[in-house]
């Protein structure tokens, strides 16, 4: 379908079933709907979620409009208790005055300069997994780049004292993102609290484990800071940090914001990995690209921070895979008085949405939206891409923090196993899985090729 041929009925939207709204439809398939929003109804679609008024927006710069106002005319959506249970009162949930005090302690420990001086891990336990492979080797790509991820995130926010904690923690988040995805897409999103079900209980269950964990990594890194032992992980800069009344972060707050940063250095890498890979698999000639580049950049050897500016392709491929998949797949707010869009008025308490995977994949910003081309990102592209319309960690004053940190880590993670492998997909294409995240929704199969043709081991047994 091209932009000249996507049907609109400006004003309408699509029928709604008395007290669910569109949560059927919504619940079943919420990519797809979001997509027939915009192709049957327009860039402006009012619907329904159970009670809630809502309006889907589908042109860049009203998303860049929306995104801007966020703590000004609009205000943060609060997205169900499952989020809540998980999330606690972290940057990301925050608002007002409470989100500028954690945004201004949380910030400077995700600079680029402190971003610089994680690469050497994310490189070395790259490296790790690279030495483990061998050619001829099947894996289930998640797995493993939700592995590696998982160990990078454990030695760059908690430290060494973590390790051999990463397995609990690793199953209570994949046993938190499922239940917060399923509930974010069933009537439990509307029931109060103080309502038990299976899910809800999981989801506890999980959180504690998390809970537990993270504590202990506290307490341990409090009392290496009592005696005066210097640390250059995440958590020991957010335990260092003071507000502008000297006041650090509380314990909760720790976890909260450990929480957070955790989901961005390892659910969002390993999903966008994992889906770039596969997008690789299928496009031989994007992935002669990158192996030439890798080859004349890097020569053999590992590449370090200052290699990741020269490495244009393979960020490229990152940014391509982030418009495909994109982690962040919903993004809403919801109204004030007073707010607008477009210079259309929006009643207070309408909740607005944007869904960056629309977007992503609408024709009139991205021609031929669902191939998977890298050189759409040229510099000297025929057809530049709209300031709004590629919006994976979201915008705005209330962009993700960690969107350096993970576009780093992608980017040399894929350029250390790519430089060795070739990971062969065949046919074989996972779907996707909205949660918290956007996830594949089962194994990603792969068959390890050699990079340079010849077997550099065998197989593990």
């Amino acid at each position: 379908m091209t932009a000249t041929t996507l049907p609109r009925r400006a004003g309408s939207g699509p029928r709604q079933w008395p007290l669910l709204g569109n949560l059927p439809a919504f619940a079943r398939d919420p990519l797809a709907f979001f997509e027939s929003l915009r192709d049957d109804y327009g860039d402006w679609v009012p619907w329904a979620l159970g009670p809630q008024r809502n309006v889907l927006v589908s042109r860049p710069e009203h998303a860049g409009e929306l995104l801007g106002a966020v703590e000004g005319t609009f205000q943060p959506v609060e997205l169900g208790w499952a989020f809540h249970q998980l999330l606690g009162d972290g940057v990301v949930v925050a608002t007002g005055d409470d989100w500028r005090r954690k945004r201004a302690l949380v910030q400077p420990a995700v600079r680029p300069r402190q971003v610089r001086a994680y690469a050497a891990t994310m490189v070395e336990r790259a490296d790790a997994l690279a030495r483990s492979w061998r050619a001829g080797e099947r894996i289930d790509v998640h797995r493993e780049m939700a592995g590696l991820t998982q160990r990078i995130a454990v030695r760059t926010l908690f430290g060494s004292d973590a390790a051999g904690r990463e397995a609990p923690i690793s199953a209570a988040m994949a046993t938190a993102q499922r239940e917060l995805g399923a509930e974010f897409r069933g009537v439990t999103l509307f029931l109060p609290p103080w309502v038990r079900t299976p899910g809800r209980r999981r989801m506890r269950e999980a959180v504690a484990v998390l809970d537990r964990e993270i504590a202990h990594v506290i307490r341990e890194h409090e009392a290496a800071s009592a005696a005066g032992a210097e640390r250059d992980d995440l958590l020991s800069r957010l335990l260092a940090a003071r507000d502008e009344h000297g006041a650090p972060l509380s314990r909760k707050e720790l976890r909260d914001e450990a929480i957070t940063l955790y989901i961005g250095g390892h659910e969002t890498t390993s999903t966008t990995l994992t889906w770039a890979w596969q997008l690789l698999s299928g496009a031989p000639g994007a992935r002669a690209r990158l192996t030439e580049e890798l080859d004349r950049v890097l020569g053999g050897r590992l590449p370090t921070y200052d290699d990741y500016a020269r490495l244009p392709w393979t960020r490229q491929v990152i940014k391509e895979s982030l418009r495909i998949y994109p982690p962040i797949w919903l993004i809403s707010a919801v109204a004030g008085e007073g707010a607008s869009i477009g210079g259309r008025r929006v009643p207070a308490g309408t909740r607005v949405w944007i869904s960056p995977w629309s977007m992503h994949r609408d024709p009139r910003w991205f021609p031929d939206p669902e191939a998977f081309r890298p050189e759409r990102w040229d510099a000297d592209a025929p057809h530049p891409v709209h300031e709004h319309a590629w919006i994976p960690f979201g915008g705005g004053p209330r962009a993700c923090l960690g969107a350096r940190f993970a576009l780093v880590e992608a980017a040399l993670v894929l350029a250390v196993l790519g430089q060795r492998f070739h990971l062969d997909s065949g046919s074989e294409r996972a779907g996707t899985l909205p949660g918290l995240t956007l996830q594949p929704a089962g194994p990603v199969r792969a068959t390890l090729r050699s990079a340079g043709g010849e077997d550099p081991g065998t197989p593990r047994s």
